[in-house]
């Protein structure tokens, strides 16, 4: 695994300098390879960034969007990582509407439902063609995605997509063995409440169990942590480090 980058931010400057850096991994993949895949991550925190980047230059037709985890609810929703970015993003891109993968959370039955989501990343993705790009979260256990601690999908060494417990819902969430291929990870973190679950994955001793994201070791790839200054008030690394003034 190779070291990780770490950029932070003033609050009013974060979810630009994310959402540029989003538009710059995008266009060079597919200046690169001629497409770009891109995992989206729900939640609150990446909400700004995806609002900025429905105006960023980017070749949307050439891009194919996929979910990294998902409530087992309905598209409609309030809570459906899907619903926040279709709002937020995707009605107001041009992306052709076959490009875009939301998991499919209608099925009655979960476990089908993982494995048909599965069948169309394998569709897409490989081992030699990867997750250009995957957005992350971090939780207030430690948990990113729907990897929860101390839950089956921890142990998946196999499995693409797997349901999860979640503390609410039934979860679908993609599992070590496909994010740990990605090109790029980039963790989307915010606020003061989360400067000491940052510390405990940057400085701490945990293993997966007890601190999930400790899990995300991308085996040829790169993560990149973007923190505001309120997240990232307890890291003392210097390493990789990139503070935008």
């Amino acid at each position: 695994m190779n070291r990780p980058h770490v950029h932070i931010s003033p609050a009013d400057r974060w979810s630009q300098d994310v959402s540029d850096a989003i538009a710059r991994v995008i266009v060079g993949a597919v200046e690169e390879r001629g497409r770009a895949t891109v995992a989206l991550s729900g939640g609150h925190t990446p909400r700004p960034v995806y609002e900025r980047l429905a105006h960023a230059p980017v070749p949307w037709d050439r891009v194919h969007l996929f979910w990294g985890d998902e409530r087992y609810v309905p598209h409609h929703d309030p809570r459906s990582n899907y619903r926040m970015a279709r709002e937020v993003l995707i009605q107001h891109i041009p992306i052709p509407p076959d490009h875009v993968h939301p998991m499919p959370t209608h099925h009655p039955d979960p476990d089908v439902a993982a494995r048909e989501y599965e069948a169309t990343l394998r569709a897409h993705l490989s081992e030699s063609s990867p997750f250009d790009l995957v957005l992350l979260g971090l939780g207030g256990d430690c948990h990113t995605a729907s990897l929860f601690p101390h839950t089956p999908a921890l142990e998946e060494t196999e499995r693409w997509v797997v349901p999860n417990p979640g503390p609410d819902v039934l979860r679908l969430t993609l599992t070590y063995p496909i994010l740990n291929q990605a090109r790029l990870v980039f963790f989307l973190v915010t606020g003061e409440g989360k400067a000491p679950v940052v510390y405990r994955v940057f400085h701490g001793e945990e293993d997966v169990h007890t601190c999930p994201a400790r899990g995300i070791r991308p085996r040829r790839g790169h993560v990149h942590w973007w923190l505001d200054e309120a997240a990232a008030r307890e890291l003392t690394l210097e390493f990789g480090k990139e503070v935008n003034a």
